[in-house]
């Protein structure tokens, strides 16, 4: 497996590169630094709204034609948008890579925002916001955001607020789009089987032509220090109850990230780099919530963020129990890991799970290429390629300290989720393109 090496073209659109020539395939990344944590009021979930216009068409690839190029080809395309980012990428035959580095520098720049296209799209992403509220846990998990963040730009769903879906024009999509899409502006990663030499030649070929913009001033408010424990009930058709207890945590760019996220894989199970792959059955709160019958499942995690946001636990609620009972528990174990009590072979076995984790979420080029680009976005793609040596360097005085510091009452947000009646709707997991 080869180095990552970085380059950056004469118009600043920033390139990573690394080989891996395990299977004859190469993953393209384009992924710009803009995400729903830049969005004002008014205009929350432009940055979604905007990845999905992206797939209706340029002149040189009209709406359509180029899912059956790709499917031809053999390759895959998609995009996400996050707090932080908005991404998209093709995976393809080595030798049919070309198409996918054509499309990415064609609708970096010509992408054609059609006012009906706008208007269609608009109902589809209504009805993405719809069937995510089919969730009980949306509906909490967007109240504690909410209450979280009263000022940064964290406050709100990637998707968006439903009157904003309602009232933006194609003007500011299109003023968005331009405003933010731009070569100095963002990121582009290939993995797979090339030669690196003869692929930063054909990068350069097809995106050194495209001008640099001036780079945009992002909306970005930082939060204030929270000065105590809020709570948030939701109450609303649903067929559980749910406990979510969050707490302020570190970005993803600071150690102590790394310190929590072996403490939660103590705590609620093993978590890492895109989840999957090893169970939570030997952590303490499953045992203590789970095995007791207090909690139908239970959850934990942090995500990776350029600014701090949460660390939750996540618990199901049994039928016949209640939000009252599971917050004691959870606090219980909480106490405990306070109290100092948690052993050198958690610790290990903690460790242990997160390598099998790390090789189970990132053995495919695909995934190595987004995490590259993930991680340059946020101070550097060594983020990524060091994520296990990080992990390996905390000791147990890390976990104990980083309990310590982030588990404190003041800086929680507490949420129950009660359910009103029977839940009759299905959820349906919000998808993107």
């Amino acid at each position: 497996m080869g180095e990552v090496t970085k380059h950056v073209l004469n118009n600043g659109l920033t390139v990573l590169l690394k080989e891996v020539h395990s299977a004859p395939l190469v993953s393209w990344w384009v992924l710009y630094r803009v995400g729903s944590r830049n969005e004002r009021t008014g205009t929350t979930g432009i940055s979604h709204w905007v990845e999905h216009m992206m797939f209706k068409g340029t002149d040189k690839f009209p709406a359509g034609a180029l899912d059956k190029a790709v499917d031809r080809a053999g390759g895959s395309w998609n995009a996400q948008t996050f707090f932080d980012y908005t991404a998209y990428y093709e995976t393809f035959p080595a030798d049919k890579v070309d198409l996918g580095l054509e499309i990415e520098a064609d609708r970096m720049i010509n992408a054609r925002f059609d006012p009906e296209e706008v208007e269609s799209e608009r109902t589809v992403i209504i009805s993405e916001r719809q069937g995510a509220e089919n969730s009980p846990s949306f509906w909490l998990g967007e109240e504690m955001q909410a209450s979280a963040f009263r000022v940064h730009g964290y406050h709100h769903e990637i998707i968006g607020d439903m009157h904003d879906l309602e009232t933006m024009t194609r003007d500011d999509l299109y003023g968005h789009y331009k405003q933010h899409y731009m070569p100095n502006n963002a990121i582009a990663v290939a993995v797979g089987a090339f030669d690196s030499a003869e692929m930063l030649e054909k990068i350069r070929a097809l995106y050194e032509p495209i001008p640099a913009g001036k780079l945009p001033e992002v909306f970005n408010r930082p939060e204030p220090i929270q000065n105590g424990e809020r709570r948030v009930r939701v109450e609303r058709p649903g067929g559980s109850a749910f406990v979510d207890i969050a707490y302020k945590a570190p970005p993803a760019s600071d150690p102590d990230w790394f310190k929590l996220t072996i403490l939660n894989s103590i705590l609620c199970g093993p978590s890492g780099l895109g989840g999957g792959g090893v169970d939570n059955k030997t952590s303490r709160m499953y045992k203590a919530l789970v095995e007791t019958e207090l909690a139908a499942a239970i959850d934990g995690g942090l995500a990776q963020t350029i600014d701090p946001f949460l660390y939750s636990i996540t618990a199901t609620v049994r039928n016949g129990r209640t939000c009252e009972e599971v917050e004691i528990a959870i606090q219980r174990e909480i106490d405990r890991v306070l109290a100092g009590d948690i052993t050198e072979a958690e610790l290990a076995r903690a460790k242990k799970q997160s390598r099998a984790l790390f090789a189970y979420s990132t053995e495919q080029v695909t995934r190595q290429a987004f995490w590259l680009a993930f991680s340059e976005n946020f101070g550097g793609y060594q983020w990524f390629e060091n994520y296990m040596q990080s992990l390996e360097a905390v000791t147990l005085d890390d976990v104990n300290e980083a309990a310590r510091q982030y588990l404190k009452p003041q800086s929680r947000i507490i949420g129950c989720f009660i359910p009103t009646g029977k839940d009759e709707i299905s959820f349906q997991e919000v998808d993107d393109e």
